[in-house]
């Protein structure tokens, strides 16, 4: 196949093709190979859940051995997805809490709370009185707080009654979705889904829901909430972006996966003058810290450190032959690393005791011993720096942008540092000079050319006034594509959105961050609401979400977790229930009465963005704002009246 075919990204052009010279097999080889793939699976009418099967519907078999029907198979394997991907973040926001609480406790430890201010906010959201008390103290209350979220038995999410708008709270009550705790979610979809448990597949979806918001609100929250305040929070900042960042005569070393516990000592370890002469012994110019994936943009966010690439590139960049180093945590890596690494130099470590592959070193982190883990990583990779084989191939596509965006400094990237507020945002969609927003997100898959959707997807979007906010690999896709460069909004921008990104001096694409950081987003929609003027609920809001290369469960708690806060979700590979039809005329239409906000399917980047559109525009329709209004001169008298 032409390498175009699989990607827009010139640098994995470059490297698909060296691939096919070497011999070598990829993902989109594997996909093929794979091809044509289960319809059963596909439609979501496979069940293997007991060994009475596997039971496949059809017209002649319409019920499995057990007599569940499409619906309540297609139902349950939905939900085991939604629980997959809870746990991954959850467990996720898990870790992080057990590194936030030995930053507490241990004067010794490798980590500390960076952003104090940020920890004041967030444990003031939880009503914990922080005049007079030393950061240790209110450090400690608010960790009880959360980690009580993940194992609480009645009642409702701290997490949730803290950020989510009362308006919000009130539907999920209503229906009865309303989360009580992280794990329980979790757990009760398995036992609903078990043999001879649930088989109605709406009060099964209501599950799915319910343990989705617990994702949203809970897991992934905690997750960035708690990284900012150890971590520091992100500000503005400039990186580059694709594989052209590696450098061949430095020690390259990728960060992929999704925790950010080791990849930000890593970035510290680094630039330790000890470390640097060793490399140069090697005779290395230095120390090149790159980033793949989530793990990228957390380190991205907060240092500026180059990300090199998204999900399909993680074996490119093996390919170019100056990788000393791979270095994984957990979460969208390949197995297939193992055996790729092997034919080259590069050293594939694994350092989670969840995330074990065949042919990697495993190099066992722990955060008591992080900085000495740290150090034997970067040193592994000075070592074998002397090792390198063949030709170097990097790729010399690179470009740069602005990241760092978060609901905090939105304030103030909009309203200035003496006068924080969303009120010029809200303003701009009210005045129409800004449609509305849209969240594009989500993962790489080969069955889609490889950057192309959400790139064309995002360019329609911003080309109609649309400001786009991303995460995970949709936002390194247009890091890449020069989309988050603020002088971007000239060249793709509508005639408002180009005025508000040149007036503030924004990208028209803001990165906020990884995967579980998509809680950025609802926090940032909590915060437009708040603000007033465009209606009292998420649902009113002319905003729409989209995952046009979706591939992991992950994904799908989080488009379910936005369509229940009542938002308009596109996605391009259906979810695996169209062996359903009650199930998917359920989740693409009924579920839109209940929650606000409902799913669609589209492969084709450019009519979902029209679909999003159409969306934006009929709520605006709704708030009675689509009429243009002329833009105000303030005099004199009127500025006195504008208050602090």
């Amino acid at each position: 196949m032409d390498p175009k075919e699989r990607s827009i990204d010139k640098a994995s052009q470059q490297l698909i093709q060296r691939m096919a010279d070497l011999g070598q097999e990829n993902a989109w080889d594997r996909l093929e190979k794979q091809m044509p793939q289960c319809g059963f699976g596909k439609q979501g009418v496979c069940c293997r859940i007991c060994s009475m099967g596997p039971c496949r519907i059809t017209k002649k078999a319409p019920a499995g051995v057990c007599g569940a029907d499409a619906d309540t198979i297609a139902a349950r394997n939905l939900l085991r997805m939604i629980a997959s991907g809870a746990a991954a973040h959850s467990d996720h926001g898990r870790d992080i809490a057990h590194t936030f609480k030995m930053a507490i406790d241990s004067a010794n430890c490798d980590y500390m709370i960076k952003d104090e201010r940020k920890l004041k906010e967030v444990a003031a959201r939880f009503g914990i009185k922080t005049d007079g008390k030393e950061i240790k103290e209110i450090a400690t209350e608010l960790f009880d707080i959360v980690m009580n979220d993940f194992g609480r038995h009645e009642g409702t999410l701290s997490t949730v009654a803290a950020y989510a708008s009362p308006a919000r709270l009130k539907i999920w009550q209503q229906l009865g979705v309303t989360p009580r705790s992280i794990d329980r979610e979790i757990v009760e979809i398995m036992h609903r889904t078990h043999m001879g448990v649930g088989a109605d597949y709406k009060n099964l979806v209501k599950q799915g829901i319910r343990c989705s918001l617990a994702d949203g609100w809970g897991g992934s929250l905690i997750a960035t909430e708690l990284s900012d305040i150890l971590f520091g929070s992100p500000q503005a900042i400039r990186f580059g972006a694709n594989l052209g960042v590696l450098d061949e005569k430095q020690v390259n070393i990728i960060v992929h996966g999704h925790e950010p516990a080791l990849s930000d000592i890593v970035v510290a370890v680094s630039q330790e003058d000890e470390l640097i002469k060793m490399a140069e012994e090697k005779g290395a110019e230095g120390i090149n810290i790159a980033g793949i994936c989530c793990t990228a943009n957390e380190i991205l966010m907060r240092h500026g450190i180059a990300v090199a690439g998204n999900f399909l590139q993680q074996e490119l960049a093996v390919m170019t032959g100056a990788v000393d180093v791979m270095l994984v945590d957990v979460q969208c890596i390949m197995p297939a690393l193992g055996s790729l690494s092997s034919c080259f130099h590069t050293k594939l470590i694994t350092t989670s005791p969840k995330c074990k592959i065949p042919g990697a070193e495993h190099i066992g982190f722990s955060e008591d011993k992080a900085t000495e883990v740290a150090r034997t990583i970067v040193k592994t990779a000075i070592d074998n720096f002397v090792n390198r084989r063949g030709d170097i191939n990097i790729p010399k596509a690179k470009e740069h942008g602005v990241a760092g965006f978060t609901t905090e400094n939105t304030f103030y990237n909009l309203g200035g540092t003496f006068r924080g507020t969303f009120r010029p945002l809200n303003d701009g969609v009210i005045s129409g000079r800004l449609r509305g927003a849209a969240g594009v997100v989500g993962c790489n898959n080969p069955k889609q050319t490889h950057d192309y959707c959400h790139i064309a997807m995002m360019k329609e979007l911003i080309k109609n006034d649309v400001l786009v906010v991303s995460t995970g690999c949709g936002a390194i896709a247009a890091g890449k594509a020069g989309l988050m460069r603020p002088d971007a909004a000239a060249k793709y921008c509508g005639k408002g959105l180009r005025e508000i990104c040149e007036t503030v001096g924004i990208p028209p694409v803001l990165h906020v961050g990884s995967c579980v950081d998509n809680s950025r987003i609802l926090t940032i929609l909590a915060n437009i609401v708040a603000e007033g003027g465009l209606g009292e609920d998420f649902a009113d809001l002319p905003v729409a979400g989209a995952a046009p290369e979706w591939m992991s469960e992950k994904a799908v708690s989080i488009g379910m977790y936005f369509v229940a806060s009542g938002v308009y979700t596109v996605i391009a590979e259906p979810l695996p229930v169209l062996g359903s039809e009650n199930l998917t005329r359920y989740l693409t239409d009924e579920i839109e009465k209940e929650v606000g906000g409902k799913w669609a399917f589209e492969r084709d980047p450019i009519k979902a963005a029209g679909m999003m559109i159409e969306h934006i525009e009929s709520k605006r329709d709704a708030l009675g704002i689509n009429e243009k209004t002329e833009r105000k001169l303030y005099d004199m008298e009127a500025r006195r009246e504008l208050t602090f």
